[in-house]
């Protein structure tokens, strides 16, 4: 439960500071163009996606190649092969 709410925590916290920054951004007098300021949270958070995208199916790609079963150092854990796991179910 605590890694969905400190992750929800940093979203509100990327999502929510751009917009007061553009809310109390703008002098008296001036105008804010509003498509301007939408690409670039839009390309913010795209980079933001991409970089989190990169860094998971970077994981996900060694954990494949180290856990497959042709690695010669993969050895069977504690629980494969003993019927350890069919007693719980």
């Amino acid at each position: 439960m605590r890694p969905v709410c400190s992750l929800s925590l940093v979203l509100m916290i990327l999502v929510i500071l751009p917009t007061v920054n553009l809310a109390f951004g703008a002098e008296v007098g001036e105008y804010l163009d509003r498509r301007v300021e939408i690409w670039n949270l839009f390309f913010r958070m795209m980079v933001v996606a991409f970089t989190i995208g990169a860094v998971v199916s970077g994981t996900m790609i060694w954990l494949i190649i180290r856990f497959r079963e042709s690695n010669p150092k993969a050895t069977p854990t504690k629980y494969e092969g003993t019927g350890e796991l069919d007693r719980y179910e």
